[in-house]
């Protein structure tokens, strides 16, 4: 079987839906018996994305003139050279797919993330707005199955974009092996001196940008003596931040760190005391994963995909509440029982992302279009 995706994200895009491309590939090529992955990218890719293997073949623009147009070759042209790789099956991994493929009758998959931009249209400009709406009902409605990453998202598809629920197949995500590992205590010492990281300290994941709400943790520590580290690229949102952080002196509390390594991310997940995760919304939530494969308790929003990811184990509260947090931190850090048993159900919880898991589902897809 060859299997051709959208590859740009998969070599040009660090976080959210590069990540999901490479794991889908690092899994099905690990797990399933796939031949060839033909991964279609615009251009070559200035750091080292995907391991080198024999499965895996890489396309980029054809002739000079579509190199020089790439983005617009992906939306359509692309389709030329994936028929003339004799495809069997094509999978666009980040809500698009090219123009041509029903009419060339090869199979199509896509997987839809996240529908916020709809859901939350305020986190967006007007124009992002129609563009993203074109291109997710074009491929929703062309593509031969959908893939929702959860039950919110399957949901929101079929409210926003009016597909079938018969048509969307929900697929759970997982999260990237170095999230499953045990480290050494040399190793953690070296993260720890690196960072400056305190013995105990709350952790948040991801784009410091308004609807992640970070600034929630920031005001839920005042007037405590915990410390938190925000992980994550920072956005206009950010300034209220580090404003609040001046305005109530909480500068030697509150750490902000950028390009951490994978590994390095991983073996803070576990130095943490607990993982703190009030978005006002998301697809699914991977750093919630990340922290229960890596025996973390979490506290993160109710409602939306929140509970999907995070298990009926975890802390809920209401994402704009900063004294009920404050709450649920004091109760975790003053129980370390409490914290391991939260612990243990959580990594229980967390096998539903396992790869094989994973794989098994994806691949039973391929295969039910395939043939």
């Amino acid at each position: 079987m060859r299997i051709g995706f959208e590859a740009k994200r998969v070599f040009h895009n660090n976080t959210g839906l590069g990540n999901y491309g490479r794991d889908v590939v690092r899994i099905l090529k690990g797990y399933t018996t796939i031949n060839t992955f033909v991964l279609y990218n615009t251009k070559p890719s200035s750091k080292k994305r995907i391991a080198p293997s024999k499965r895996i073949e890489i396309k980029y623009p054809e002739t000079s003139f579509w190199k020089k147009f790439s983005s617009i070759w992906r939306l359509g042209p692309v389709t030329h050279q994936i028929k003339k790789d004799n495809i069997d099956l094509y999978h666009g991994l980040s809500g698009e797919i090219p123009a041509g493929l029903k009419k060339n009758k090869i199979p199509t998959v896509v997987t839809i993330h996240d529908l916020i931009f709809l859901s939350h249209p305020q986190y967006y400009s007007f124009f992002d707005r129609v563009i993203h709406k074109k291109k997710f009902s074009h491929a929703a409605k062309n593509a031969d199955k959908v893939i929702a990453i959860s039950e919110q998202t399957k949901r929101d598809i079929i409210k926003y974009l009016n597909i079938s629920g018969d048509k969307i197949e929900v697929i759970y995500q997982g999260c990237n092996d170095a999230f499953k590992q045990t480290y050494s205590d040399l190793e953690k010492n070296d993260v720890t001196k690196k960072y400056k990281l305190k013995n105990e300290f709350i952790l948040n994941v991801g784009t410091i940008e308004e609807r992640k709400n970070a600034l929630t943790i920031v005001k839920a520590i005042k007037g405590t003596n915990y410390n938190l580290i925000l992980v994550g690229g920072e956005k206009e949102y950010a300034k209220k931040i580090h404003s609040y952080i001046k305005e109530n002196n909480l500068q030697s509390q509150v750490s902000f760190l950028k390009n951490v390594s994978t590994k390095e991310l991983a073996i803070i997940y576990q130095l943490a005391t607990v993982f703190c995760y009030p978005s006002l919304c998301e697809g699914f939530g991977i750093p919630i994963i990340e922290a229960l494969f890596s025996k973390t308790p979490v506290i993160t929003s109710k409602g939306n995909c929140f509970p999907e990811a995070a298990g009926p184990n975890s802390i809920f509260i209401d994402a704009k509440d900063s004294n009920s947090l404050k709450v649920e931190l004091e109760k975790l850090f003053s129980d370390a029982k409490l914290r391991a048993n939260i612990c243990e159900k959580g990594f229980i919880h967390a096998q539903k992302f396992s790869d094989e898991n994973v794989a098994k589902n994806l691949y039973n897809v391929y295969k039910s279009l395939a043939q």
